[in-house]
């Protein structure tokens, strides 16, 4: 999906319910990746897809919305699905006391097939979040117990296929073929893994950029992710970006001290970080038909992989 179709599903929305989605002509890009996310002007002159509240108070909109444009459901039957229970999930949070993005409607809408979903748009960000303020709504995420509506499996290499079905010819074919035996064998050894910590809520992309931070601290962005998982998920994430995306050690240090514990203490680390690598190099391979500058960055990191090198340094896509 382009800048181009992801406008005409927005305009389409708003032809259908006037005045919901005021402004949709001037709706200004804030993302295009997995969705296109879409700021729709108001009074505030804040960024991101919702409002967070601090921990003791109740979520207020800093003034107009965001929108996020799925891709199509009728390929990707599970994304309506999944724009359902991210809407929940944002509602349990906000139950629970955790700073995080608020729905500003109840429920997704289906346009053309594609899910959308409406948000609080956030203040303006008054600092980049830190590795710290990851790991304290991390804890306090691993602190939840679970909602009363099911959460799914982290499925971190569930998108290898479609990722590498839509790189098509873009890619070696050994490649592919090189990352689908990776994705099984570490799919098997994931699922044999002893946790240390008790399986529970997890964000399931936990990084940095999916916090921001307001005037009342941090808050939480993109829940789509979210499970019912070993919690070392959440934390494998910040120690694969310091070994592969120059994350300062410093900064993993802090991320480490505020959340309590070392992940790569544990046994298991090595079978989620290779997991996660073979999804991030399937991720980029999505999007090699169409940008060079992405090619390049997977053919850094399957000969990374191919070679068995931790050491190669990767760079965000």
């Amino acid at each position: 999906m382009d800048e181009a179709r992801a406008r005409e599903l927005l305009t389409a929305a708003a032809l259908h319910d006037p005045g919901a989605l005021p402004g949709t002509e001037r709706a200004e890009l804030l993302a295009l990746g997995e969705n296109a996310v879409f700021a729709l002007p108001g009074t505030g002159s804040g960024t991101g897809t919702g409002t967070g509240s601090g921990p003791d108070s109740s979520a207020a909109p800093a003034g107009g919305l965001v929108v996020k444009v799925g891709r199509d459901a009728s390929r990707h039957p599970q994304l309506v699905e999944r724009a359902e229970r991210e809407v929940a999930i944002a509602t349990w949070l906000a139950g629970a006391g955790v700073p995080a993005v608020r729905a500003a409607e109840p429920e997704p809408r289906l346009v053309e097939g594609h899910p959308l979903t409406v948000w609080h748009r956030l203040p303006a960000a008054e600092r980049p979040a830190t590795a710290a303020d990851l790991a304290t709504l991390l804890r306090r995420i691993h602190a939840l117990p679970a909602p009363a509506f099911p959460l799914p499996r982290r499925e971190l290499l569930g998108g290898v296929e479609r990722w590498l079905t839509l790189a098509g010819a873009a890619i070696d074919p050994a490649d592919a073929a090189f990352l689908r035996a990776r994705r099984d064998g570490f799919a098997a050894a994931a699922a044999a893994l002893t946790p240390r910590l008790p399986l529970g809520p997890i964000h399931g992309d936990a990084l940095p950029r999916n916090v921001h931070i307001g005037p009342e601290g941090p808050v939480l962005v993109d829940l789509e992710t979210f499970s019912f998982d070993l919690r070392e998920h959440d934390l494998v994430v910040m120690a694969l970006s310091r070994d592969r995306y120059g994350l300062p050690a410093e900064q993993y240090d802090a991320f480490v001290t505020a959340y309590g514990w070392d992940v790569r203490e544990w046994e298991g680390c090595a079978v989620l970080r290779g997991a996660r690598e073979t999804a991030s190099c399937a991720w980029v391979a999505q999007h090699a038909p169409t940008n060079p500058k992405a090619l390049d960055e997977f053919h850094r990191r399957v000969a990374s992989l191919r070679d068995d090198d931790p050491e190669v340094r990767w760079y965000p896509f």
